[in-house]
């Protein structure tokens, strides 16, 4: 699990966190939300021990981040959002010197490459030059480079980013199958529609700060179940109701064109924020 206590993180002139408390329960898939600038990497950083705190305190499995942390590293394994695997090295490479980095047997580290690789589809490209493989390929050995010393939380930084929807679909079958497979997940996207799909609830982050933390569900039964969208001079005006009935007859009273579709999880970030996830 991941217990976040106050914390704070101040760079020269900038307060880029204020305050965050935050608890994600052992074997969530929780998502972390917020426009550029929000705080998302900075918040990553620090649970991960690549960047410290100002102030507060920081969980993961009971173990401290500072005071604890090599073995509350060794609770986590990450995900970034820039493709950081060696290109000249095969796939069995990479996978190979990160177990070494975490001290695995020999045995051990043949035995969960063969295991990860067979998870994530890769197995038959294990002697594969890494800049041979594509970008979807590519996510998910860095998925599986995450979960080689077995963490109990995964942090995915951004993991579909650049990908086109076909992929990312298939990335998130794999990350449903990381979580119910009893791993912590702590995802950051700006894709909305793959938090509303994925977490089982969600925080939206707004200049440091957490602005509401619920499910996906609830967070948009708050506005209705369905909405319409009218094209104005210079922006979209957005009306939601509670029932596609009630739509359609607000519709009809009007003269002007509508596109009628079910209220989304952007919509409730839309509302609290004013500002659109990107």
């Amino acid at each position: 699990m991941i217990r976040i206590e106050g914390l704070n993180k101040y760079y020269k002139g900038l307060h880029a966190l204020k305050g965050i408390d935050l608890h994600v329960a052992q074997g969530a898939l929780f998502s972390y939300l917020g426009p550029n600038g929000a705080g998302k990497s900075t918040t990553i950083r620090i649970l991960t021990g690549l960047t410290k705190a100002t102030s507060g305190d920081v969980y993961l499995n009971d173990f401290h981040i500072s005071r604890d942390r090599v073995k509350a590293k060794q609770q986590c394994g990450l995900v970034p959002q820039s493709i950081n695997l060696d290109q000249e090295l095969t796939v069995f490479e990479n996978l190979n010197i990160h177990g070494m980095l975490f001290h695995m047997p020999v045995k051990k580290r043949m035995e969960r490459m063969d295991a990860l690789l067979a998870y994530v589809g890769l197995l038959e490209r294990k002697r594969d030059l890494v800049k041979h493989l594509s970008g979807g390929m590519r996510r998910r050995l860095m998925i599986a480079r995450a979960l080689m010393h077995a963490p109990k939380i995964l942090f995915l930084d951004e993991p579909t980013v650049g990908l086109d929807a076909s992929i990312r679909r298939r990335i998130w079958a794999l990350i449903k199958k990381i979580q119910q497979n009893g791993a912590t997940v702590f995802l950051t996207t700006h894709y909305i529609e793959e938090a509303e799909f994925l977490a089982q609830r969600v925080a939206f982050l707004d200049e440091g700060r957490i602005v509401a933390m619920d499910t996906p569900h609830n967070l948009m039964s708050q506005l209705g179940s369905w909405a319409i969208d009218r094209i104005m001079e210079n922006e979209m005006e957005t009306v939601y109701f509670p029932t596609r009935e009630a739509a359609k007859e607000y519709i009809a009273r009007q003269e002007e064109s509508f596109t009628l579709r079910r209220v989304n999880l952007e919509d409730a970030f839309l509302l609290l924020t004013g500002k659109k996830v990107k």
